[in-house]
């Protein structure tokens, strides 16, 4: 029942005009996208280990303000395509397959909205497609080049990096993260948000979509396919003049507030909004004021 409820604050199916599941032909891969409302469109971009469910109070907002949504799977995650090859899960892949979003429709341009490893693409699309790129909008996700400067030596953003060296040993991550029935996932959702923010429900619904055969590898597979010199190039080097937004829930046990210093040099338009009493999951934890700050910055561009 509780999961029933769950999806029914998907604003009644975003007020009874219903979220269509489509599919777009990526890079390689096909992508499963949810879909609502009409106008200019929004593209969403979920995180490490979530789907596009991450943005189930945002989509509704969205779509009452006159916005299309788009809300992909990333490639490996819930319903889109695992590919095995290697290197498939390569930035260049990500980037492409969010062109494919972008352009579905027939679309020219997008607001590109990203968080955690969303925004990271989003940080590297902006910068390979600024012709696809209305504004920018990324949620506790770093900017790889100034990300990059802070782990150096033994710096705090370096000891907070912890758990990416872990995801890089195949097998023994997996194990790790799917032991005791996910237990370090659904802890993610239990303990790490700084304000309440996901349901047992919520969290049965992401565990069972990396819990399909080959998920959880594939999910991983962002983390180990993106550490060549060309993947760490097309994320160092992307600058957007497109107007960007940045929300950061200020108490991210795993990304700190110094990586917020320096991003006029990547995005000489940016605005930061900080919350002061969210964590990581921000659009879970304070959906009201990022719904607010979202819709305000749209609104002006």
């Amino acid at each position: 029942m509780d999961e029933i409820n769950t999806e029914r604050t998907l604003a009644g199916e975003v007020a009874s005009g219903g979220i269509r599941h489509e599919w777009v032909q990526g890079d390689g891969a096909r992508l499963h996208v949810v879909r609502a409302g009409a106008g200019t469109a929004a593209v969403l971009l979920h995180g490490f280990p979530e789907n596009w469910r991450s943005w189930k109070h945002q989509i509704p907002a969205l779509v009452a303000a006159g916005y299309s949504v788009a809300a992909p799977d990333l490639r490996g995650y819930n319903e889109s395509d695992r590919p095995l090859a290697s290197g498939a899960y390569h930035m260049k892949h990500l980037i492409e397959d969010l062109a494919a979003v972008v352009r579905s429709p027939g679309r020219q341009k997008a607001h590109i909205v990203g968080h955690d490893w969303g925004g990271v693409v989003a940080w590297a699309f902006a910068g390979a497609h600024p012709e696809l790129v209305r504004t920018l909008v990324v949620l506790n996700a770093p900017h790889l080049d100034i990300y990059s400067r802070h782990i150096r030596g033994f710096s705090r953003q370096r000891f907070r990096a912890w758990y990416v060296l872990l995801f890089l040993i195949p097998r023994l991550s997996e194990w790790l993260l799917s032991a005791r029935d996910f237990r370090m996932v659904r802890d993610l959702f239990r303990r790490r948000p700084a304000l309440p923010a996901f349901s047992e429900s919520d969290a049965d619904a992401y565990v069972a979509a990396l819990a399909r055969p080959g998920a959880l590898t594939a999910a991983l597979r962002l983390y180990r396919d993106n550490t060549d010199a060309e993947a760490v190039r097309l994320s160092r080097s992307a600058t957007t003049t497109a107007p960007t937004l940045v929300i950061w829930g200020m108490r991210d046990s795993t990304l700190g507030p110094e990586l917020l210093d320096g991003l006029e040099r990547v995005a000489p338009l940016v605005r930061i909004h900080r919350i002061a009493a969210a964590s990581h999951w921000v659009q879970n934890e304070a959906p009201q004021e990022v719904n607010r700050v979202l819709l305000d910055f749209l609104a002006a561009h």
